[in-house]
């Protein structure tokens, strides 16, 4: 397999699981080694950054590849064509917007054991990276987490501080604003803090 079409191939794969992958990842799947990966996926994002008029671009977001409209191309795109996430996973994404990045561990505290099915779920959507960090994982927000909310900028630094301005305007905590947006109104969310300070809501 030449590099050439080891990249046509990576391309077919990202594109067709929807999601983002990472490096080491796409070489399993691939059954080859993580630089030659690497190689190829330079190749494909400089290939498609070639492509004119093209709908895509290929980007990787803390380790992890992903197939995303360009941003330029969001405000054209009926909002029906956005995929859909599941509302039991909002809380969730709100606990990791709002205190990225966050490590898993402080999200189990906060949501309990549902909370790794919900990181797992929300990654394989695309609208989160994790990374392992000794004994946990870091979660932080990706671009399409991004383009999907609503937020103006990507970087999850910029991302955090506009979610926490919009709970702030609303007068919540991260905890309130987790459970105002909970499928199950009696939904019991543990406010953390970094004292370590809990509190129900």
């Amino acid at each position: 397999m030449s590099d050439a079409s080891l990249s046509i191939i990576l391309e077919a794969i990202m594109f067709t699981s929807g999601r983002s992958m990472s490096t080491d990842e796409l070489s399993k799947t691939v059954d080859k080694s993580s630089e030659d990966v690497k190689l190829a996926l330079s190749e494909l994002q400089a290939r498609i950054k070639r492509r004119q008029d093209s709908a895509l671009q290929l980007t990787e977001v803390s380790g992890r590849w992903i197939f995303e409209v360009r941003p330029s191309l969001s405000p054209h795109l009926p909002e029906s064509f956005r995929p859909d996430t599941p509302q039991r996973l909002l809380p969730a994404a709100a606990l990791i917007a709002y205190h990225q990045p966050m490590a898993q561990s402080q999200l189990v505290e906060m949501l309990g054991q549902r909370a790794y099915d919900h990181v797992r779920d929300l990654a394989n959507l695309g609208l989160i990276d994790r990374r392992r960090d000794g004994l946990t994982r870091r979660l932080t927000t990706t671009r399409r987490f991004a383009e999907y909310f609503g937020c103006p900028e990507v970087d999850y630094r910029a991302v955090r501080s506009w979610f926490r301005s919009e709970a702030a305007k609303a007068g919540l905590t991260s905890a309130q604003l987790a459970a105002s947006l909970a499928p199950d109104e009696q939904m019991t969310i543990t406010e953390f803090t970094e004292e370590g300070n809990v509190s129900e809501t």
